[in-house]
């Protein structure tokens, strides 16, 4: 048994026309949201992901961001040197001492990999995004202009009035109150015995 269709109603020839007029319409009404660029700069959020910044004094060439890095975007060469011992009878350390650290931001997906592995806070996310050349080459930012982007890196948010306070902190107190205690209490002996 076959079940009747209902009724179509008969198309108005043009009412495809008049509808998107009036979409045309409603969208010249209202105000509009174009940022004019250049001459505007827009309102970016707090975690943009710009540029990347190296504190260069926090490095301790780990090579751990170059060898997480999915893309290969970063180079790293460094070599060793002696530091002489700090007292005497000591013996001589070692230790790397960075000579090139660059990034290719042609290269660059900015995951943030290499600023999330990194152990000692050398690496930083600056909101800075206008750094665009002509020429690709010139995308491989080596660390002098990675050093001038950390000028651009905003200060951390303050922490929650209401969290706790962190073990590095509370432990370091908590110690520094024991030295006092205790350097305290040979001056209460003195004061006792005279």
């Amino acid at each position: 048994m076959a079940v009747p269709s209902p009724p179509s109603r008969p198309r108005i020839p043009g009412s495809g026309l008049a509808k998107g007029l009036a979409v045309t319409l409603r969208t010249m009404t209202r105000k509009h949201v174009t940022e004019q660029y250049p001459d505007a700069l827009p309102e970016l959020p707090p975690r943009t992901r710009g540029v990347i910044g190296l504190f260069e004094e926090n490095c301790t060439v780990c090579m751990l961001c170059a060898r997480e890095c999915p893309d290969w975007c970063i180079y790293i060469d460094s070599h060793k040197e002696t530091v002489p011992p700090a007292a005497p009878g000591g013996r001589e350390r070692s230790r790397n001492v960075l000579d090139r650290f660059a990034i290719d931001f042609s290269l660059c997906m900015y995951c943030g990999i290499c600023i999330e592995v990194c152990p000692f806070d050398a690496l930083f996310w600056s909101p800075e995004f206008e750094y665009a050349e002509t020429d690709i080459r010139d995308l491989t930012h080596e660390r002098d202009k990675l050093r001038e982007w950390m000028w651009t890196v905003p200060a951390p948010p303050a922490l929650d009035p209401g969290a706790e306070e962190p073990k590095e902190i509370a432990a370091a107190r908590k110690t520094a109150e024991k030295l006092a205690a205790a350097q305290a209490e040979p001056a209460e002996q003195r004061e006792g015995e005279s």
